[in-house]
C-alpha cells in the first residue's frame, strides 16, 4: 500500500486556493518553524458565509494537502460550519494520512479556527474562548 493516497498526492501536486486575500476578513496563522509546518489561512466573509478562502503553507506534502483540502471543505460554508470542521474530517476527505502526519490535519483545523477568531476579534463579535485553540500555550510546536 502506498504511504499517501491519490487524493493527498493530487492536493499536494495541484493545491487549491493557494494565495493571499488582500484585506481578508479573518487571517489565522498556526505552526512553528521548529516543527517544520506553518499554515496561514485567509477568509473573505459575507453575511457569515465564507465566500473565498486562500492559504499559504510552509511544510511537507501532507501539510500542503491538508491546507488545500480544508479550504475546499469550508468554501461556501457558514462560519459555524467551518468551526465544526475537524482534523479527522480533513484526513478522511484526503482518504487518510499516515499516523505520523495527522498533525498536519490538526494544523489545518487550528488555522481555520484561528482565522475565524480573528474575524470575530476584528468585528467585536463575542465568542466562547474555549472553542478556539490556544496556540501560543498548547505545546504542539513549542515543546
Amino acid at each position: 500500500m502506498a504511504l499517501y493516497s491519490e487524493k493527498v498526492m493530487d492536493h499536494f501536486r495541484n493545491p487549491r486556493n493557494v494565495g493571499v486575500i488582500e484585506n481578508a476578513d479573518g487571517v489565522g496563522e498556526v505552526g512553528n518553524a521548529k516543527c517544520g509546518d506553518i499554515m496561514k489561512i485567509y477568509l473573505k466573509i459575507e453575511n457569515e458565509i465564507i465566500v473565498d478562502v486562500k492559504f499559504e503553507t510552509f511544510g511537507c506534502g501532507s501539510a500542503i494537502a491538508s491546507s488545500s483540502m480544508a479550504t475546499e471543505l469550508i468554501k461556501g460554508k457558514s462560519i459555524h460550519e467551518a468551526m465544526e470542521l475537524s482534523n479527522k474530517a480533513v484526513a478522511e476527505a484526503l482518504d487518510g494520512l499516515p499516523a505520523h502526519k495527522m498533525h498536519c490535519s490538526v494544523l489545518a483545523e487550528e488555522a481555520i479556527k484561528s482565522a475565524v477568531k480573528d474575524y470575530y476579534d476584528k468585528n467585536g463579535i463575542a465568542y466562547d474562548k474555549k472553542l478556539f485553540p490556544d496556540c501560543e500555550n498548547c505545546g504542539h510546536c513549542h515543546a
